[in-house]
């Protein structure tokens, strides 16, 4: 689950209205996408994060981590 654009991160996360609120989660589950980002700026790790959330794989995790780097990049080269 390697995402190849900037666009795949919808394949990964998404955001509804009738789930948490609208807040951004892993596709298929109800673990917002920023509890992860919070596990890592904690200094924990992925592996950490996926046994605490076990509906999100690691492999979804890494590839969020993926597409949001190439989201980043793509806006920077754009500047």
């Amino acid at each position: 689950m390697r995402p190849t654009s900037a666009s795949s991160i919808d394949q990964l996360v998404t955001s509804e209205p009738g789930v948490l609120g609208g807040t951004a989660v892993f596709v298929g589950t109800r673990v917002p996408f920023t509890t992860f980002i919070e596990y890592l700026e904690a200094g924990q790790t992925v592996d950490e994060f996926v046994s605490d959330f076990p509906g999100v794989t690691r492999a979804q995790a890494v590839a969020a981590l993926e597409a949001v780097r190439l989201m980043v990049e793509g806006r920077a080269s754009a500047a």
